[in-house]
């Protein structure tokens, strides 16, 4: 399977996570709180949404990407670690914080019937596998593609493990065959851009995966506050997602960065990470009529989805985001830059943490 293919496959993926919540609409089992309704101020709430989380998702995961323009925010600098660490608190926060506990309270509504939704705990089952799962498609993709990668690159008259186990001491050469004189010299083996390819094949994993875990909740998040016709339920949540998505951006368009992807696979990633929340506002608003979110088919879908992506994003955020960078050589090589990112750390959860306060 190509990379593009790969791709493909997880943009498929992702695309079952727009379809699968419309399905949760027509039930209801549990009444419905009583909330403050007001369907036309709602909806002109729900527009500026849209367009305002448009807009900050794609500032977000563009600005990385201007490196060129903006020397400060190409990723050799010291401040593209900054930024990526307080995206990285924001993330980490999301799934903690906002996504994490919203999954609970879904999977342990009195609105679910039958004892097994209240006597073990699936929220965090979910998003435990979730966890898991991330890791073993983190950890085969990147084999398979580490793999690909240094088969296409190895010319066909490089000898194999076997032989450079078997030659001994000369494995640590290489044979330079000249055509003068048909003799051959040893010469200590010139550097190659192995370390380098395997680093863009890991940034090029993560990118794919972080946007799957990103996509999941987006879309959830997006159609309940479509579906929701409380003002004082929206306002916060306008605030609140904007915040959110802009930096959430930045984080994957850091990771995006620092893979290299081709400009049309850039774009594509781009476009789908700052579409999926306001397409996922104007499902709701299709389906608000007949959407009941307190239905039992509602809350374990929403449920089991914001479980998982908590999962994702928990494990994004602290191995291949945090770990990733706090535990590099250039990190540990620079005391300020530890101080720094530390401090951009927790500043990125603190301040989407205070979020969780009004949304």
């Amino acid at each position: 399977m190509s990379l593009a293919r790969h791709r493909q496959a997880l943009l498929g993926l992702s695309v079952c996570f727009l379809v699968l919540p419309t399905l949760a609409f027509g039930e209801c089992t549990c009444d419905e709180e009583s909330l403050d309704r007001d369907k036309t101020t709602a909806l002109r709430y729900k527009i500026g949404a849209i367009a305002s989380i448009l807009v900050a998702g794609a500032l977000g995961v563009c600005l990385p990407m201007l490196g060129k323009v903006v020397p400060a925010l190409r990723p050799d600098r010291d401040f593209f670690f900054v930024v990526k660490a307080f995206a990285a608190g924001v993330i980490l926060s999301t799934g903690f914080i906002h996504v994490f506990p919203d999954a609970y309270e879904s999977l342990t509504s009195p609105c679910l019937t039958g004892e097994a939704w209240g006597s073990f705990p699936f929220a965090g089952f979910v998003a435990m596998v979730a966890a898991i799962g991330t890791l073993q498609i983190d950890m085969l993709a990147t084999s398979y593609y580490t793999r690909r990668h240094f088969n296409k690159a190895s010319p066909e008259g490089e000898p194999s493990s076997e032989d450079k186990e078997a030659g001994g001491s000369h494995a640590e050469h290489v044979h330079l065959h000249t055509h003068a004189n048909h003799g051959h010299s040893h010469g200590p083996a010139p550097p190659d851009d192995s370390a380098f390819s395997a680093e863009l094949l890991r940034h090029k994993v993560i990118s794919q995966v972080l946007e799957v875990g990103i996509v999941v909740h987006s879309v959830i998040i997006g159609i309940s506050l479509g579906a929701s016709e409380s003002p004082k339920t929206i306002r916060p949540l306008l605030a609140a997602l904007t915040f959110h998505q802009f930096f959430e951006g930045m984080g994957l368009g850091g990771c995006i960065t620092q893979a290299k992807f081709t400009s049309r696979a850039v774009v594509v990633m781009a476009v789908f990470f700052s579409l999926t929340t306001p397409i996922g506002i104007a499902i709701g608003i299709g389906i608000s009529n007949t959407y009941n979110e307190n239905s039992p088919t509602a809350l374990i879908i929403e449920g089991i989805f914001n479980a998982a992506s908590a999962g994702i994003l928990i494990y994004m955020a602290l191995v291949d985001l945090c770990a990733a960078d706090f535990m590099s050589p250039r990190m540990q090589k620079n005391g300020r830059l530890q101080l720094w990112a530390n401090v951009s750390l927790l500043m990125g959860a603190g301040c989407m943490s205070l979020l969780a306060k009004w949304a």
